[in-house]
């Protein structure tokens, strides 16, 4: 027997496909797709508040600007507040790397559940639904091969 894929909840074989308690036979098995399942708008206003808290600093730096030439105040209270704007913009220098990381692991999840669908026993059945696009595609492919190496029936 050899083993295609294998985590704590799936396992593929060249015998049969294992999805938790579930247990599907490859020869029980007469077609297998995929589909994008319902979009997760959470996903999507995660990733705008992460492109808002990037860009947060650098409006609040530039408004500070605004308000230290359009406020008539002395030179050195305009210098401060144009130098504390200063310091607030190059603040996103260090923040812009670790929220670009969560941009782009939001990216890899994705913003719809992927599904693998069979045919079993002449019914249609949700195999798996996951938001984890590499792991998708690799129990996906991992079936692919099972089923490309299976005798036919």
């Amino acid at each position: 027997m050899v083993t295609y894929y294998s985590d704590k909840s799936v396992r593929i074989t060249s015998d049969a496909i294992n999805i938790g308690d579930r247990r599907y036979p490859l020869g029980e098995l007469a077609r297998v797709w995929h589909s994008k399942g319902a979009r997760s708008w959470r996903a999507i206003a995660g990733r705008g508040a992460i492109g808002m808290v990037m860009i947060g600093p650098l409006v609040a730096a530039a408004l500070g600007i605004v308000i230290a030439i359009t406020v008539d105040a002395s030179l050195s209270v305009t210098i401060g507040i144009v130098g504390v704007s200063i310091l607030l913009g190059l603040a996103v220098g260090p923040l812009a790397d670790v929220m670009l990381e969560h941009m782009d692991r939001s990216y890899s999840r994705g913003s719809r559940s992927l599904e693998i669908w069979a045919s079993w026993r002449g019914q249609p059945v949700l195999l798996l639904e996951t938001g984890d696009a590499l792991r998708f595609g690799q129990i996906y492919r991992a079936i692919q091969r099972a089923l490309d190496g299976a005798p036919t029936r």
